[in-house]
């Protein structure tokens, strides 16, 4: 866990108070060697996403026999225009997107190391194909960390030299009628709430239009439940952006989405801190077979 507090200690109260033979508690790491094979069934992990030290513990930890949520392999290894273009091909309505070459790299990177790249771009042609506004924003991370509207060529070019080393990604605005964020557990278990994120934060769900016709958000449901089966999500939230009765995904790999109390409804809350209990209890005594790694075949897994 990180800052957070509200979520993590109402989940650990939630299963020590079910009384039965599965705890929870607060792992402590300080200094991991390479046999380490953590004492619990099952990691919920919260944090590695901001902290590198963490990702390589629970990577050890998946090696050893842990289940770590989510699994530390799928996470890192994704990217937002990764998941566009996976979800383009699923059927799933997304916003038109192009990767863009850093603007600075790392020590060490010569004009000879770049040869694969056109130089300049053709920055009309993509802002063309793109339209304005558009949302320039980092290929990976979340938070709303380095997210900009840009609406026209001069603005698109001001935020890009400030992107500095970031890979970016310039997607198309969707000018959206209606919004809708769904709360992920466990791939299948899905809470949609309309929700606006112009408004303040604690208006975001109690504020938005909620006429969504029973159809549409049949649709949003399964296409949730598509998404999180195709990156492996045990824990996400995803959020769709409805334009002329579509909905795009807009924003999907949330791996560690936000659970604090204060961002919730109080029912959501209630929700997520059952439904993850529910969770982790029926995956540390029912254990699912392990997914697919490289070395299996090595270790007789």
């Amino acid at each position: 866990m990180g800052r957070e507090e509200t979520f993590p200690n109402a989940l650990m109260e939630e299963i020590n108070g079910r009384g039965g033979d599965v705890t929870a508690e607060f792992v402590i790491l300080e200094g991991t060697p390479q046999s380490w094979a953590p004492d619990y069934a099952v990691i919920l992990d919260r944090i590695s996403h901001e902290v590198s030290y963490y990702q390589t513990a629970m990577k050890v930890a998946v090696l050893n026999g842990c289940q770590v949520i989510n699994n530390p392999f799928w996470k890192l290894a994704d990217d937002k225009f990764f998941g566009t273009a996976l979800l383009e091909k699923l059927g799933i309505a997304v916003p038109r997107t192009v990767a863009l070459p850093n603007l600075e790299h790392q020590e060490g990177i010569t004009p000879e190391s770049l040869r694969n790249l056109k130089y300049p771009l053709d920055w009309e042609g993509i802002a063309s194909w793109i339209g304005f506004p558009a949302i320039l924003k980092p290929h990976w991370g979340g938070g709303w960390k380095s997210v900009d509207k840009v609406e026209n060529l001069e603005e698109l070019m001001d935020a890009y030299h400030r992107s500095k080393s970031l890979c970016m990604t310039l997607q198309e605005f969707i000018d959206w009628e209606q919004y809708v964020r769904c709360l992920c557990i466990g791939k299948d278990q899905i809470n949609p709430v309309p929700w606006d994120p112009t408004l303040p934060h604690h208006e975001r769900y109690t504020k938005a239009r909620a006429d969504i016709s029973d159809e549409l958000m049949t649709r949003i449901i399964n296409e949730a439940r598509m998404i999180n089966h195709a990156l492996g999500y045990d824990m996400n939230t995803v959020e769709f952006a409805i334009k002329d009765g579509v909905p795009y995904a807009i924003d999907f790999m949330n791996f560690t989405p936000d659970m604090d109390r204060n961002s919730l409804t109080e029912d959501q809350f209630v929700w997520a801190v059952k439904t993850m209990a529910d969770l982790l209890i029926d995956r540390a005594t029912n254990p699912p077979p392990s997914p697919p790694m490289r070395w299996d075949g090595f270790l007789g897994a």
